[in-house]
């Protein structure tokens, strides 16, 4: 039986685990990334794996969330730093800007190759619904920001059409990607313009 873990080491070694699920994720994949070979490369035991993680997948979305909590920060500092001077093209340009980080992500590959809608169809449906309530109050944060008046609907409207626009991540290649930079601007251009027409007076 693996030993009780205090909280500094149940945080070093889920740390390590993300970091190391990473690296896997960029180079092989969801199905070649085992338990295994992450505990190897952790160093750890794997019943203490268990003790952190029921399974893999429940990592593998740890690692998804951590990166999405930090794009999410990152555009709430930077709406933040906008003040009084929010525009339809800067918010535009910054929302699209967080979808280009995506893209050059290690999650660019993990959803192109299908590995991303893979992982969702494992999930508890229960994590799912509850991953996409706390996107709906992030986005009524993000809205905050904006000179908007906005209803319970808005707010779950624009959190379901931004997460439309990232899954459109899954066919780059049927869209066209050399034109995919360009529609994506357009989606979100037409979701913030949307927005703007609640503005208030």
């Amino acid at each position: 039986m693996p030993k009780a873990l205090s909280e500094t080491e149940r945080n070093y070694l889920k740390n390590r685990l993300k970091e190391e699920t990473v690296r896997c994720l960029l180079h092989q994949g969801l199905k070649k990334t085992t338990v295994d070979e992450l505990v190897g490369r952790v160093n750890m035991p794997k019943g203490t794996f268990y003790l952190l993680y029921p399974s893999k997948e429940l990592l593998f979305f740890d690692v998804l969330m951590s990166f999405h909590e930090e794009i999410q920060s990152d555009l709430l500092l930077q709406m933040k730093a906008m003040g009084d001077d929010v525009t339809i093209e800067k918010v535009t340009e910054l929302i699209f800007q967080l979808y280009k980080k995506v893209d050059g992500s290690f999650l660019a590959s993990f959803i192109a190759s299908g590995d991303l809608e893979l992982l969702m169809r494992k999930l508890p449906p229960k994590l799912i619904q509850e991953h996409a309530e706390t996107d709906d109050f992030s986005m009524e944060t993000f809205l905050s920001f904006l000179p908007i008046q906005t209803e319970e609907h808005d707010i779950r409207v624009c959190s379901a059409s931004l997460r439309a626009v990232f899954f459109t991540l899954l066919h780059k290649r049927e869209i066209g990607e050399d034109l995919f930079d360009e529609a994506i601007k357009i989606m979100i251009s037409g979701i913030v313009s949307h927005l703007f027409t609640k503005k208030v007076l």
